[in-house]
């Protein structure tokens, strides 16, 4: 983690004048491009890809899971946050729960926020028609797509924790399919053609609601789908150095990178050694995730005061709790999940999204919308059953969330970078890393992305189950033994994993000062970026 911009890498930016995009599956990469290519806006390609990614990636997010956005505009230099998280249903109170929130089944699940999302969004930048976007998915879910290794794995991974499941008989895959087999979901390319042509009212209003309804035994009503709406927000926003970064206000937890920048821009980053920018990265992390765990909450169901967290005189204060020379191993902890996708689309208007969506954990509730071929989110495992947490479930609430897209502009208004990743609470920590690269350490975006990073976990390896000040950093071992054992001196338990084994798969955009777009794909991940 060097000083120096020199980081080798293994793919090269990607740079373009036209517009491009960056994803975890190249085929969904390759729909955006085409989309814009036949003069689809930078949102008509990113419903497009957020559907084919539905269908080829269904283990990390999918029609019945949740969206949020961060938009740029060029020409009216607008930043806006859709918030596309599902409220619980009518009868999901605490005392539902005597057991705990399951891991699985429709009663782990939230309303679906995705195709509301899709909705929002098209009538706010969508320039082609919206059943014309659909058409991929509609053709991947009807005619197939060979399975990945990425694929055929989430699947091993899913079976291992619920080896019962009947989920994927209920999406018509064959649980021991192999790489490069052909996979047909006939019943999702059909509920993709019901939205194509009935539009969000065929998910909240018509078939695929009742579907819900119906096999849910009632669990979700009719009023539950018909009142759900995508909240569309201002971003919150900070100054770090000279750009403004935007982030997911409440209940997503961006907050937690805006706190954990406005304590690092405290430091000379730019002339500080890699143990020292570590120590401090890792401290400021651990402070956010403690504020985090303190306000946290659906905003309109509780008074959540950010402006409080991330102004001077807190920041003042956790600055003030930093200690140089040693970690801080006593905060509390959060528990969240886990799988996710992140992508970006940019067009040549200048014009971008940062998109992430989710199910939650792997195949979300592991339970598939009878007849549709939709799988059901389990987000509501996201909440607290204790009634003093401001997080506490209550029917038409949205939950704390992991998911957090990100964006920066310049002082004048101008779109300067776009990123994210999957990753739950390792999201935060990796977003933190990226910006600290490319505008402290001056990297470009495919050396920001390729860089060896860390990730501070309560447990090794568990992203998704608790965060807490106590815990392990672990390290990618590119990393070099001087480091480490430096870290170790200032009382930091060091983990250190495989060269690429951290557990998020960044996409990344800078707009250079001449207007170019460069692009970069994280090579931790099956996806690419490409421009035209």
């Amino acid at each position: 983690m060097g000083k120096s911009a020199h980081v080798q890498t293994g793919r090269g930016v990607i740079y373009s004048k036209k517009g491009g995009a960056a994803a975890s599956q190249p085929l969904a990469v390759s729909t955006a491009i085409a989309i814009l290519n036949r003069g689809g806006s930078f949102i008509d390609a990113a419903i497009a890809l957020s559907a084919v990614i539905c269908v080829i990636e269904p283990g990390a997010s999918h029609l019945g899971g949740d969206a949020f956005l961060i938009t740029h505009h060029a020409k009216t230099k607008e930043n806006l946050a859709f918030n596309g998280s599902g409220e619980a249903p009518h009868m999901a109170m605490a005392g539902a729960y005597p057991d705990g929130i399951p891991l699985h089944g429709f009663k782990s699940g939230t309303i679906p926020g995705l195709v509301s999302t899709w909705f929002q969004a098209h009538k706010h930048y969508g320039k082609l028609p919206f059943a014309e976007l659909l058409e991929p998915a509609i053709d991947y879910a009807d005619n197939g797509f060979a399975a990945t290794p990425g694929f055929i794995q989430r699947i091993a991974n899913h079976l291992t924790i619920a080896p019962d499941t009947e989920l994927f008989r209920d999406m018509g895959i064959d649980a021991k399919s192999k790489v490069g087999d052909l996979i047909i979901q006939k019943d999702l390319a059909k509920s993709l053609r019901a939205i194509a042509v009935g539009g969000r009212d065929a998910f909240y209003d018509g078939v695929i609601s009742k579907q819900l309804i119906d096999g849910s035994d009632g669990w979700f009503s009719a009023e539950d789908l018909k009142s759900h709406s995508t909240r569309v927000l201002a971003p919150l926003s900070i100054k770090y150095r000279d750009i403004i970064i935007y982030g997911q206000p409440p209940p997503a937890q961006g907050m937690i990178l805006m706190e954990e920048l406005l304590l690092c821009e405290r430091f000379n980053f730019s002339t500080m050694s890699d143990v020292d920018r570590i120590h401090i990265s890792v401290e400021s992390k651990k402070i956010g995730f403690t504020d985090r765990n303190l306000i946290l909450a659906d905003p309109e169901f509780c008074d959540v005061n950010v402006e409080q967290i991330l102004g001077k005189e807190n920041i003042d204060w956790r600055f003030s709790q930093i200690n140089i020379d040693e970690a801080n191993n006593d905060s509390k902890a959060a528990a969240e999940g886990s799988d996710t996708t992140y992508f970006l689309v940019a067009d040549d208007e200048g014009n971008a999204v940062s998109w992430i969506q989710s199910v939650f954990h792997g195949f979300g509730s592991s339970w598939v919308i009878p007849g549709t071929g939709i799988v059901l989110n389990n987000r509501l495992t996201g909440f607290s059953l204790d009634p003093r947490s401001p997080n506490c479930i209550e029917p038409g609430k949205r939950p704390a969330h992991t998911l957090n897209a990100w964006s920066a502009t310049r002082d004048d208004g101008s779109l300067y970078l776009v990123g994210g990743t999957p990753g739950a609470n390792i999201q935060v920590q990796t977003n933190l890393q990226l910006i600290i690269n490319v505008v402290d350490l001056k990297m470009n975006v495919q050396e920001a992305i390729e860089a060896p990073r860390w990730q501070h976990l309560n447990v090794a390896g568990q992203s998704s189950l608790v965060e807490n000040g106590s815990g392990v950093l672990e390290i990618e071992n590119r990393v070099g033994s001087v480091v480490i054992e430096a870290l170790r001196a200032k009382d930091h338990e060091i983990s250190l994993i495989g060269a690429w084994a951290h557990g998020s798969s960044v996409q990344m955009l800078e707009v250079l000062p001449n207007g170019t777009y460069a692009f970069g794909s994280d090579p931790r991940c099956e996806g690419n970026a490409a421009g035209i």
